[in-house]
């Protein structure tokens, strides 16, 4: 089954970026995953200063460029697993996390893992 995992954290993070032995373990981390096939795809975000969004509300459509300072949280990457259990997939994102701690000790944020339908599944 595939996972789709993303994380959330400040956005006041990409001021400083991530530390550089972060990056290293990370670059590691996903160099494995995709050789034993535990990912499909990642990928990191732009800030939402370079973002929009649209809203479909009470039948109108907006469209609002970034950043957005309501936000207090972002998404700040993501990340598609394939795992053979929920389990697995968030054994993956708990090491994804962890790499976060032991790196990054003021770091906070959150991981977030959800199944994804398969092809020709859904509602």
């Amino acid at each position: 089954m595939r996972y789709l995992t993303f994380i959330r954290h400040a956005e006041t993070y990409r001021q400083s970026g991530p530390p550089a032995a972060l990056m290293e373990a990370m670059g590691k981390f996903v160099e494995q995953s995709f050789k034993d096939g535990t990912l499909v795809d990642t990928g990191g975000l732009l800030p939402s200063k370079d973002g929009t969004r649209l809203r479909l509300a009470k039948g109108k459509l907006t469209v609002t460029d970034g950043p957005f300072g309501e936000s207090k949280e972002v998404i700040g990457g993501y990340a598609i697993l394939k795992a053979a259990s929920k389990a697995d997939a968030l054994r993956v994102a708990t090491e994804f996390m962890e790499l976060h701690r032991k790196h990054w000790p003021e770091f906070e944020g959150e991981a977030e893992v959800r199944p994804m339908f398969e092809p020709g599944e859904g509602p």
